[in-house]
């Protein structure tokens, strides 16, 4: 009996040693699965990582890359050559230059003895003879000196002075005009006719005919237009107290203060050339007027200064007194009747 107890106690802790063994067994053989399953995990990271490199510029070459490559290599080989042959030919210039420069120099050096060796010969020579040669030098300046004044002056002797034929006026004489007038205006080289005596019995009218109801004060009207011209004027019309049969009374008192005179549009008149060229404007503008008591005032603007002094003659040839009535440029021609009116100066 207790042989059999101790064969099967031998027995069973037998049976528990292999199943240790065996366990540990089946744990070596799962480490060994696990690290042999991390170990192809690590290398494939690490071929992969061989395989594609994280920098751009360490990919491998591409058969586009070394054609690329060779084409440069090429090009830097051909510069090279040019680099070469470029420093040969600056060499080869650098001599050439060097050569001259020596030949220059022995150039120089050849003036310069040729250059003493004149003056060595012209102080040898005679003050005779330097002399004579610089009096023949002067004598011959002084031939050619003398050919050009004969020239110029049987040139001015040729030419036949011109004749300017000066128009004589005689001396003016002024004197108020107390006779009949004729109005010109002479602006921008024209003539016309300002027809005072038509347009002043148009404002006589027109002042008839709007006194009365003018309000106390300053007021303006126009008239015309008579042969292109206008006239405007200002009225003035006032309340005065007046003595009437030792009796005080009230008056309206209205009259024309000035006037001014000037054309609708410009420019206006007739060419001078035109007036000049023939008698035939001026004989009938001025017919009907005796030259004896009639005097032709001409408003002139400072354009027509010089065809004023024209104008002026061909008039005075016909018998009439002429008056001047300078007019500043851009201002029309004014009258003033506060105070009578004014006269022209003629001559």
């Amino acid at each position: 009996m207790s042989g059999k107890n101790r064969a099967s106690g031998v027995s069973v802790g037998h049976d528990a040693f292999l199943d240790i063994v065996a366990n540990l067994v089946g744990i070596l053989i799962i480490l060994v699965v696990i690290l042999g399953a991390q170990s192809q995990a690590i290398m494939r990271e690490v071929t992969s990582k061989h395989e594609q490199p994280s920098d751009p510029s360490l990919l491998p070459a591409k058969a586009g890359d070394m054609e690329v490559l060779a084409k440069t290599a090429a090009r830097a080989s051909s510069a090279q050559s040019d680099s070469i042959r470029l420093e040969r030919t600056i060499k080869e210039l650098e001599a050439k230059v060097d050569r001259e420069s020596e030949r220059r120099t022995i150039l120089l050096t050849l003036l310069t003895e040729a250059e003493a060796a004149w003056n060595d010969e012209q102080a040898k020579l005679d003050q005779a003879k330097r002399d004579a040669t610089l009096r023949n030098a002067e004598a011959e300046q002084i031939k050619s000196e003398l050919s050009d004044w004969v020239g110029k002056r049987e040139q001015l002797e040729s030419i036949k002075p011109s004749v300017i034929a000066i128009s004589h006026l005689p001396t003016p004489m002024a004197k108020t005009v107390f006779g009949k007038e004729v109005y010109f205006r002479l602006k921008d080289d024209r003539l016309s006719v300002i027809p005072f005596e038509a347009l002043a019995e148009e404002i006589g009218r027109n002042f008839r005919r709007t006194s009365g109801s003018l309000r106390e004060g300053v007021s303006d009207a126009a008239v015309g237009p008579i042969r292109g011209y206008v006239a405007r004027y200002v009225l003035n019309r006032s309340n005065e107290l007046v003595s009437a049969g030792g009796a005080i009374a009230r008056m309206s008192r209205a009259r024309v203060v000035v006037a001014s005179f000037e054309p609708l549009r410009e420019p206006h008149g007739t060419p001078i050339q035109t007036v000049l060229a023939n008698d035939d404007w001026l004989d009938v503008e001025l017919s009907g007027y005796q030259p004896e008591t009639t005097t032709v005032t001409i408003a002139v603007y400072p354009d027509s200064y010089a065809s004023f002094r024209k104008l002026r003659e061909k008039i005075y040839a016909k018998g009439f007194a002429t008056a001047a009535r300078p007019i500043m440029d851009g201002s029309p021609i004014y009258v003033n009747f506060s105070g009578g009116g004014t006269r022209s100066v003629a001559q």
